[in-house]
């Protein structure tokens, strides 16, 4: 649920004649390094409420459907994490959280938990053999947990698996050699028919099996998160744009994405859906081909997504002001991220209450800004700054900025 501050989400209509008191909602991003979305929420409705103590605030901690966005949902859904024991992208052992909404009908995986690059930042990167089967783990176990929906939130991804590892922790088997040859009698000799782990064990697959996947995995609805247009394979594709991230070579990355457009071919043929060129497949790693291909996964725009299953719409369209922030509010702020999702929701509400943005920096134009849906955007810096001073004082510049937001929108609102 939604946290509030001075009102009750039962309480009656204001009588009529009586003062409305300012509703505001406060949506932020986190400041990366400095705070969480929901340490930031928290600050800036301290300011909101020095300014105006009867205002009744609606707290919705955001993210943009990456990194984050587990703790943002929880945050909202008031529940704790849980956690699983899985594998990290190289196969070492590795605990991994994951969330079920309070009802019970709601899973979260987030990739970069069980398959991200800052768990396996103290080796060497492994472009080849980096997979995300400890991903997959976790999606069973949020199966398991009996929820009706997987919302899987994309980003900080360290392999370009194309999704395959993330099957076979459900329990998908890809065969190097076709099903019907390969014997069922000993693991071990079974064992050796299997394709390694990591997009080199794409370039071998010749066969999926799909036989042992865990029984609720074409039971519920799968809606991943993406927040990037990039297709699978090609010159866009996810080994092209984000293998050298990754520590892919010039070559590796030509084998990569030769080995993609093998496992899409596979794909095609197992279940009759295209991946190739779907807009959104090539993010992390791309993970989305085979949760569409074989799962029937819809790609969603990822802060429109979070923006849904917290109850922002709603919120903002009975909102007298919007408050959002993030560490650096620029050119990738109005192309699919939080900013831009809540500007469109507020251009589109009936009253159409002003959004202003707290940033760490502000480097968008006033103008673009306003095309996008943004009333305007301030910085927290009060001048000229050494950024560790500033990320020492973030929580309490968010506070002192959000009051005077506050103050210069009750000051307007009265005349």
């Amino acid at each position: 649920m939604p946290s509030t501050t001075n009102t009750d989400a039962s309480r009656p209509l204001d009588p009529p004649g009586a003062a409305r008191p300012l509703r505001v909602v406060i949506a932020p991003d986190s400041f990366k390094g400095s705070a969480t979305a929901e340490a930031v929420a928290r600050h800036v409705a301290d300011g909101v409420l020095a300014a105006a103590p009867d205002a009744v605030l609606t707290l919705l901690p955001m993210a943009d459907g990456g990194e984050g966005t587990l703790d943002a949902l929880l945050a909202v859904w008031g529940v704790p994490a849980r956690e699983v024991v899985t594998v990290d992208a190289i196969g070492r052992p590795h605990t991994a959280r994951y969330g079920v909404s309070a009802d019970g009908r709601v899973g979260v995986v987030e990739l970069a938990a069980a398959s991200g690059l800052p768990d396996v930042s103290d080796v060497a990167l492994q472009p080849l053999h980096a997979h995300t089967r400890g991903t997959g783990a976790v999606a069973a176990a949020v199966l398991d947990a009996g929820v009706e929906e997987v919302v899987v939130c994309l980003g900080g991804s360290a392999s370009t698996d194309g999704g395959a590892g993330l099957l076979t922790g459900l329990g998908a088997r890809l065969l190097a050699h076709e099903p019907a040859t390969v014997p069922s009698s000993a693991d071990g000799e079974l064992a050796g028919r299997l394709v390694p782990d990591g997009g080199e064990g794409l370039a071998r697959v010749v066969g999926l099996d799909l036989d042992g996947l865990h029984p609720r995995a074409r039971e519920v609805r799968w809606r991943v998160a993406v927040d990037v247009t990039n297709p699978l394979v090609g010159e866009r594709g996810a080994a092209a744009v984000f293998g050298p991230q990754k520590g892919a070579s010039g070559s590796d990355v030509r084998f990569l994405d030769a080995a993609l457009v093998r496992w899409a071919d596979l794909l095609e043929r197992e279940t009759g859906i295209r991946t190739h060129e779907l807009s959104g497949a090539g993010a992390a790693g791309g993970v989305p081909a085979a949760l569409v291909a074989v799962l029937g996964a819809e790609l969603e725009h990822g802060a429109t997504l979070v923006a849904q299953s917290i109850g922002l719409p709603a919120a903002v369209a009975d909102a007298d002001l919007v408050l959002t922030g993030e560490g650096s509010f620029d050119s990738q702020s109005i192309n699919g991220k939080v900013a831009d999702a809540i500007g469109t929701l507020a251009a589109a509400a009936p009253g159409r209450p002003p959004v202003v943005v707290l940033a760490g920096q502000v480097l968008l134009p006033a103008q673009r800004a306003r095309a996008a849906g943004i009333t305007a955007a301030f910085s927290i810096a009060p001048g000229p700054i050494d950024l560790d001073d500033l990320l020492g004082r973030t929580g309490s510049r968010l506070t002192e900025l959000a009051a005077s937001v506050t103050s210069l929108y009750l000051g307007s609102a009265r005349r």
